[in-house]
């Protein structure tokens, strides 16, 4: 059975805890920008008393168009997080996407985060799952968008074969049409049913896949936010840059930094209320 809570350095997330935030850019522009970005963060989640774990991607392997901007790469950019976590103090974590780079993101990185459209890759999930063991981290599954909530319960139970116990799940959307993504909130308590902690991409959820590069609607950001924080998420993860207009990836559904503190803050209040009048009892089981 997977635990909950997990633990990711000094911080817990899981059941009846304050809201954990995964915050930072899509991906690493630049080493001035992720300190930058790292530093604002971490002064807000210091005078805000706000458990937070910053994020930023070395390579964005599954970009739409070969011209897209991936990022340093993995040796570069491992380089650079582990210059955040030194001079911040917060942990931090990155999506990996080859076997091979579990090992070396889980020497830096608390939490190894596995992309919505290799959820299922079981050699992934292995490396994963004994690079988090081996280094007392987690591994954070992102449910990918054409899976239902229920069989996520064989990428948990996947993990659990090769000895993992620390174990997220991250609801993303869900793939409705061409070009639209649809939160069905129902996905968070089944996924509650399997024993992790879940955690809600506010961003990703905002995305209008199609075209040459992904579009967005950052402006319903804090509705989805809510909604998912009303149905007991343990954390958001929200993408967030000085200037989402000029980003090199996923702008348009990303949070203009200047409005992370007072976002972060309303959804720590609505779930401290959350905690204090509880959730249904009967949550669903997450096997079919």
């Amino acid at each position: 059975m997977p635990q909950n809570p997990v633990t990711i350095g000094n911080v817990q997330c899981g059941t009846n805890l304050p809201l954990v935030f995964i915050a930072g850019p899509c991906v690493i522009e630049s080493e001035e920008l992720v300190l930058t970005t790292a530093k604002q963060l971490a002064e807000i989640a210091s005078k805000e008393n706000l458990p937070l774990i910053f994020k930023c991607s070395f390579d964005k392997a599954n970009r739409t168009s070969v011209d897209s901007f991936r990022g340093p790469g993995l040796d570069k950019g491992l380089a650079i997080l582990a210059k955040v976590k030194q001079e911040t103090g917060l942990e931090v974590t990155t999506d990996i996407h080859e076997p091979s780079q579990a090992a070396p993101a889980a020497e830096v990185c608390r939490i190894l985060q596995i992309p919505a459209f290799l959820a299922r890759q079981t050699d992934l999930l292995e490396e994963a799952s004994k690079a988090a063991l081996k280094h007392g981290g987690v591994v954070n599954i992102k449910k990918p968008q054409f899976v239902a909530p229920e069989d996520c319960i064989h990428a948990v139970k996947k993990c659990e074969a090769f000895g993992l116990d620390q174990l997220m799940l991250t609801e993303r959307g869900t793939t409705f049409g061409y070009g639209r993504l649809v939160n069905d909130m129902r996905c968070i308590p089944i996924m509650h049913g399997m024993g992790t902690p879940v955690i809600f991409d506010a961003t990703h959820s905002v995305q209008t896949p199609g075209g040459k590069s992904t579009g967005g609607q950052r402006e319903m950001i804090p509705f989805l936010a809510r909604a998912a924080v009303a149905c007991g998420c343990d954390g958001i993860f929200a993408e967030t840059h000085p200037d989402p207009s000029q980003a090199l990836s996923d702008g348009p559904n990303m949070l203009p930094l200047s409005e992370f503190s007072q976002f972060a803050v309303q959804l720590q209040k609505f779930r401290t209320l959350v905690n204090e009048i509880g959730q249904p009892t009967d949550i669903p089981s997450g096997s079919k």
